[in-house]
């Protein structure tokens, strides 16, 4: 028997839209909220706005049975999930105005008994944060954090922890660590997450939680930095780090990652400032693998430029712009940052190529230097060719369109 009948996803973005469609498949109704008309339209229509395997499936089939809808305005419901963006400001602080809005948003239809889930990756404490954003608006509900386990309201975070291109499958099979406010808020939202979960639902305090999320991104980011550093370091000494890596992992206890132009996505490129927020004096090698990656985009602007010089009105072929293969997400994405440098500093035409989007992105239509291209088309008029992701396109194209190409390799698909 379904506990929790009616589920409210703020946020219909990456995460929250998939959570929302698979939740519905499970016979729970949900309601899906967002700020944006043209996305709630969409939705509403049985289409989706993201690239996500079996997502069209899913979210028609959720439409058709009448299982999910998407509103601009917050109603009723048993559980309100909120998966809403935080990204970091200027100087690296968490910008999580987001959640607080969502708070302020739902806190008007909330009744005792709900449960109310974080899955936006959040700095430690931002749970605590939601709690008192809601409880200033609704006085007369008590919370976790004044009443404990006998609260109207029970609160939890539960991160996310997918792989873009296979979200439907991951959301499905992956291990859940879900942090309550208390144990008792802990247990009744791993007994939600039962509903859709196939693989364990792990029980902790929601600080705990938030840090997990964060340790996890910042473990992958320490080590692709540490690849990306052998990058630099192999190049200035003529190494072929490919070769390198593929040698040095041959040892049965190293595994070093792959090196890149960068790193991107919603996660990597952005959970680790938020432990350095808290804790600058001690998160020191953290904070040392987010300059080594936020500084790698400059090199290979570097390297192209090179390349260019001499050369009149030079046509670099920019092959990728989303943040990693075959999807079509651009959030922090070095190579579409790498293309627009580009675009500024070079004196000549950049073609612009991404198979999985339908035009150029705004991030770049305002230079007048850009064409958006198709990869054969872009290769054969270009001087340079700057391989940024390594799409599946990209990996059997004809090799002989690069003859006569400098051709630049920032992800080794074409050695």
């Amino acid at each position: 028997m379904i506990q929790y009948k009616r589920v409210s996803m703020i946020g219909l973005g990456y995460i929250g839209l998939p959570t929302a469609a698979l939740i519905a498949s499970r016979g729970c109704e949900v309601l899906g909220i967002d700020v944006s008309p043209s996305i709630v339209a969409t939705l509403n229509s049985g289409r989706i706005h993201i690239v996500e395997a079996e997502l069209d499936v899913l979210l028609s089939g959720a439409v058709a049975s009448g299982r999910f809808r998407a509103s601009l305005q917050p109603e009723p419901a048993d559980v309100f999930m909120v998966a809403v963006p935080t990204p970091f400001k200027d100087d690296h602080q968490a910008d999580l105005s987001y959640i607080e809005a969502s708070a302020k948003s739902i806190a008007p239809v909330l009744k005792k008994g709900d449960l109310v889930i974080l899955e936006s990756t959040s700095p430690v404490g931002t749970t605590e944060k939601l709690e008192q954003w809601l409880r200033a608006v609704r006085p007369d509900l008590s919370f976790p954090g004044n009443a404990g386990e006998n609260s109207d309201i029970r609160m939890a975070y539960c991160p996310e922890r997918v792989l873009p291109g296979r979200i439907i499958h991951e959301l499905v099979t992956n291990d859940r660590i879900i942090g309550g406010m208390t144990p008792k808020c802990a247990e009744e939202a791993a007994a939600f997450y039962r509903l859709f979960v196939e693989g364990s639902c792990l029980t902790t305090s929601a600080r705990t939680a938030e840090m997990v999320k964060l340790t996890e991104n910042a473990f992958r980011d320490v080590n692709i930095a540490f690849a990306n550093e052998l990058s630099l370091i192999c190049d200035r000494q003529g190494i072929d780090v490919w070769e390198l890596i593929d040698l040095a992992n041959c040892h049965p206890r190293v595994n070093i990652l792959q090196p890149g132009p960068g790193v991107g996505g919603h996660c990597i490129a952005v959970d680790p400032w938020f432990i350095v927020e808290k804790t600058p004096d001690l998160a020191k090698l953290i904070h040392t693998a987010r300059l080594v990656n936020d500084s790698k985009p400059r090199w290979v602007i570097e390297q192209v430029k090179a390349a260019a010089k001499g050369l009149r009105n030079p046509k670099v072929a920019c092959l990728g712009l989303s943040f990693k293969s075959d999807i079509d997400d651009l959030r922090e994405s070095p190579a579409l940052e790498i293309t627009a440098h580009l675009a500024h500093e070079i004196d000549g035409l950049i073609y612009a190529v991404e198979p999985h989007v339908e035009s150029l992105p705004p991030a770049l239509s305002k230079y007048r230097n850009i064409e958006f291209m198709q990869a054969e088309v872009a290769i054969a008029d270009a001087d340079i060719v700057l391989l940024l992701v390594n799409h599946k396109l990209f990996l059997t194209l004809d090799r002989t369109l690069l003859e006569g190409k400098v051709v630049i390799d920032t992800r080794g698909a074409w050695r």
